[in-house]
């Protein structure tokens, strides 16, 4: 494990020394003004002032280095084209294999300075992350915005690596044309990918791959599905890492997310019926939802800790704990039994590999794909939750067959069962399991041989790492000897570098700022748990809407997911602070919540679905922006090991559908006529009560 200014120091191209970020200076800076602000010595404002002064000169010089460099560059491209066509146009032969040693020779140059940029860029991060930690304050969101929008924007040119484009271009273009493809006329225009590509032109678009960002969307999204990524790539090899690389694995990953999401609301239309015809109250519907609830706070530990040695067997065994749990679900009305009910369900939660499926996409999936694969999770997730009830509201059929009942309560159960047991056949004979990533670690040569070979050595290590660190190693920040150690938990630590090796040990790391925002994550799956799990009770009671009519409006919930995440990541988040959309989307809940509310006037449908779709709408916008936040802020000991930052997430949102539930099942005890405002009740008190942290922890930090 080593430093990043070490790191830096030991990676530098010795002519360009003193164009790389002032790493140690800056470090110097943020330790001297935390002294100062403890000391009450220190004003706020200057402090700012001060810093962003000194990352603009920082930046300033970074970026004129850059373009001096790209000129170079060009020039000689420049030259090698004059010297060509003055070939061509006098007859004379050209020696092939010398030009296309000129141009490599500018590619390797190409990717000296493409180096150099990401180096930089990983300092300029690490420095505004290391400020925001030892001074409390929300820098690095002000610092960036005012920057990359500014039309003059000097960030942009290092972060999205502007002008590299036409000199990559040239380069690509006319090794391509110098290949012996005798009779053939195809260029890279026409045919992008070759086939057989000069070695300096894919390891110039690998460079670029990881230094490209992915769009607001896919960042969005990827980020909504919390799957932990730390700042720098491992030792590994992108090469390595794409050979072992399974594409269909990942697509039968993302098809478990999606068919337990459907597992999950395909039985809430129909679950008060069940209930009833089996004996009991209508309201039990809630310990027969949340009963997989329960059980999914369980298997989410265990198979992640499994998931350490094989992905395959989680994987297996969670599909088999689902067919069986399934099978329980129908059985239960030919057995009378709602134990028989309560106990399918609590093998279906059991069968949860929903942290299996995050910790496979962070571990598992090249960083140049991982972004898309979480956007994936979060498609597969959304589908669904849409498709589950949309499934119900098809299942109108009653028959018998082989004296077992057929009906719309058991059909669902029949069908998931038939669909586990298709996708467990898929799984045994498609699915490879992956090398376990302590495998995927190459060790790196020494660099301390001479300045020339240490610089080259560290210069392919560094260009062939992606952008992204997997889930095992990760370049942190060195203290100065002069510093002081301000944070136990702070990354620049060896040994709190390491994984959480508990719950308890997870539990301790986090910081107010992340417990608030695990408090409205608790809050807004709260709310979405009691407003769809009594959904079939309360549309019933007030409006004797039937099942299908139930499954058709919960299925159009499901489809607002994805449009509202395009939205979100598209615009709202462009255009306002992402504090200022979780405030507001807190508030809306509120309203929301508040609506729904039965007072004295008849309860009416547009009453009910307004404030549903309010409530619905906000909180899905609430939880992208929250676990944006969410895995900005949390400790990067949680971003792998298999008590993670996921984890906590995925236990924190359980936790929340095992309350509702409760609350769902305990109300009902007074009746059906009370059972709208005493679940609403709560939801209000926590959505209250995550708006005062919301405003405390954030007054506190800016």
């Amino acid at each position: 494990m080593v430093a990043f200014g070490k790191k830096l120091k030991e990676t530098q191209i010795e002519e360009w020394q003193g164009y790389y970020i002032n790493y140690k200076f800056l470090k110097k800076k943020v330790n001297q003004y935390s002294r100062q602000i403890e000391n009450g010595s220190g004003d706020h404002l200057l402090v700012l002032k001060d810093f962003s002064f000194m990352l603009d000169n920082q930046l300033e010089k970074i970026v004129l280095f850059m373009l001096e460099q790209q000129g170079l560059l060009a020039k000689r491209l420049s030259a090698l084209r004059e010297q060509q066509d003055t070939a061509f146009q006098q007859g004379t032969i050209l020696d092939v294999s010398e030009v296309r040693e000129a141009y490599r020779a500018v590619g390797q140059d190409l990717l000296r300075l493409l180096f150099f940029v990401e180096m930089n860029a990983i300092g300029l991060r690490k420095i505004l992350k290391k400020f925001d930690k030892r001074l409390g304050y929300g820098f690095t969101n002000y610092y960036v915005k005012t920057r990359a929008n500014h039309p003059y924007s000097q960030l942009q040119q290092i972060f999205k690596h502007v002008g590299f484009g036409a000199v990559v271009g040239a380069i690509s273009r006319n090794l391509a044309d110098l290949q012996d493809n005798e009779g053939s006329y195809v260029s890279i225009y026409d045919q992008p990918i070759l086939h057989l590509q000069d070695p300096v032109v894919t390891s110039i678009r690998a460079a670029v791959d990881r230094l490209t960002n992915s769009t607001n969307f896919l960042n969005f999204m990827g980020k909504h599905a919390m799957i932990m990524q730390e700042d720098l790539p491992s030792p590994s090899q992108d090469d390595v890492d794409d050979q072992a690389f399974d594409l269909m694995s990942l697509m039968l990953n993302l098809m478990n997310t999606f068919l337990y999401m459907v597992n999950t609301y395909i039985i809430v239309p129909t679950a008060d019926s069940y209930s009833l015809s089996l004996g009991a109250a209508a309201t039990v519907c809630g310990a027969v939802i949340g009963s997989m609830a329960v059980a999914q706070m369980f298997s989410s530990v265990y198979l992640s800790a499994w998931s350490n040695k094989s992905y395959k067997k989680p994987l297996v065994f969670s599909s088999v704990l689902l067919l069986v749990g399934n099978v329980l679900y129908a059985l239960a009305y030919d057995l009378d039994s709602i134990s028989i009910l309560l106990i399918g369900r609590v093998f279906c939660g059991l069968g949860s590999a929903r942290a299996v499926n995050r910790r496979y996409i962070s571990d598992c999936v090249p960083p140049k794909l991982r972004m898309k694969a979480s956007a994936g999770f979060v498609t597969a997730s959304a589908l669904g939750m849409a498709c589950g009830p949309a499934l119900a509201c098809l299942f109108q059929a009653k028959f018998k067959l082989f004296k077992l009942t057929f009906n719309d309560d058991t059909l669902p159960g029949w069908f998931m069962a038939l669909a586990w047991l298709v996708y467990l056949l898929c799984l045994c004979i498609s699915f490879k399991e992956p090398p376990q990533p302590e495998c995927n670690i190459v060790p790196q040569e020494s660099n301390r041989d001479t300045k020339g070979n240490r610089t080259h050595n560290a210069m392919e290590n560094g260009l062939e790492q992606p952008l992204l660190k997997s889930s095992e190693e990760k370049l942190q920040d060195d203290d100065d000897e002069e510093g002081q150690d301000f944070d136990q938990c702070d990354e620049d630590s060896d040994e709190s570098h390491k994984p959480a090796t508990s719950i308890v040990a997870a539990y301790r790391l986090l910081t107010p700022s992340v417990k608030a925002q695990l408090l409205i994550y608790f809050m807004l799956k709260y709310a979405m748990e009691i407003l769809l799990a009594e959904s079939s009770i309360i549309t019933g009671y007030y409006f004797m809407w039937s099942t299908q009519y139930v499954a058709l409006f919960l299925a159009c919930l499901g489809l607002t997911v994805l449009p509202v995440n395009v939205l979100v990541g598209n615009y709202i988040s462009n255009m306002f602070e992402e504090r200022q959309v979780l405030l507001t989307s807190e508030i809306i809940v509120c309203i929301g919540i508040v609506l729904s509310f039965k007072v004295g006037i008849p309860y009416t449908v547009p009453q009910y679905v307004i404030s549903a779709i309010l409530t619905f709408v906000s909180a899905e916008v609430l939880e992208g922006v929250n676990l944006s936040l969410l895995s900005r802020v949390m400790s990067s000991r949680l971003a792998r090991g298999t008590y993670n930052g996921g984890l906590l997430s995925t236990e924190a949102g359980t936790l929340a559908r095992v309350v509702a539930d409760g609350t769902i099942t305990l109300a009902g005890l007074w009746g059906e006529s009370k059972l709208l405002n005493l679940t609403l009740f709560p939801s209000l008190l926590i959505c209250i009560s995550s708006i005062i942290a919301t405003c405390f922890t954030y007054n506190s930090m800016y």
